[in-house]
């Protein structure tokens, strides 16, 4: 009788164990299969975010109101995402010198200069343009305090050798919008990179230009180059942060200096 019971307890004991075994092997492939679906989701809204702020981009681009930007009523021909953007890697650098290559109506750069002035107090923008259009931006005190213009191209000798000598041994970040061909970008980069401070930034604009995705008919530029570069230069990587509010004129084109 007691043999009888012992055998109809084990082949119970048996029966829990394999209804166990069976109920967590279930479980585990529910598991599995939520994440699958939860990973599969992330990844649809993810390419869905992406194509949105395409389009986005697109139409905003194509509106031109970034070419009614002003700061202090002078035309800075940006989004104010990505000064924004650059407002907090200046506040985090605080550079010495800030190198602009593209100067334009200058509204740009009293920005920067503006927001040097109160993380840097000896803070200065090194502005560089073949043909600037500053007689407004001139005017202001701010400009007069902080900026330096030099006239001609970014990528002449005399001009990269005057500024590699003034910022030697201080805190540099550049920023590049001048010519946005993939040859001179390039050489740009080329010799900017070399100033840049490890930890602070080489900013590439219009890196958007040629499908990226505006203008698609405008040829190898900004984002070419910055392909290129990123080839044969492993102290830079791309900063993807910079780009949370998913509106930037330079996709990919915030390059950190990480040695």
């Amino acid at each position: 009788m007691s043999e009888s019971v012992g055998t109809q307890v084990g082949k119970r004991s048996s029966s829990i164990t394999f209804l166990t075994i069976v109920t967590v092997l279930s479980l585990a492939l529910a598991g599995a299969e939520l994440l699958l679906a939860v990973h599969y989701r992330r990844q649809q809204v993810a390419a869905e975010t992406e194509k949105v702020a395409e389009n986005f981009q697109k139409f905003y681009y194509d509106s031109y109101v970034w070419q009614k930007m002003k700061w202090l009523g002078i035309t800075s021909e940006q989004t104010p995402t990505d000064n924004w953007s650059m407002q907090e890697i200046i506040d985090e650098i605080r550079p010495d010198y800030i190198i602009e290559a593209g100067t334009f109506n200058g509204g740009t750069t009293l920005f920067y200069a503006s927001v040097l002035s109160y993380v840097n107090p000896n803070g200065k923008v090194i502005t560089i343009d073949v043909e600037p259009q500053v007689a407004d931006a001139s005017k202001w005190p701010l400009w007069k305090q902080r900026v330096e213009l030099i006239v001609g191209s970014s990528v002449e000798p005399r001009v990269t050798d005057h500024i590699a000598q003034e910022v030697r041994d201080k805190t540099v970040l550049v920023t590049l919008d001048s010519l946005h061909t993939h040859d001179h970008v390039l050489k740009e980069m080329e010799i900017y990179s070399k100033l840049v401070t490890p930890g602070s930034y080489l900013v590439v604009q219009d890196t958007n230009l040629n499908g990226h995705p505006v203008l698609p008919q405008w040829g190898p530029g900004p984002m070419e180059a910055v392909q290129e570069f990123l080839r044969t230069h492993d102290n830079f990587i791309v900063d993807r942060g910079r780009e949370k509010f998913l509106l930037t004129f330079y996709p990919g084109g915030w390059l950190k200096r990480v040695k």
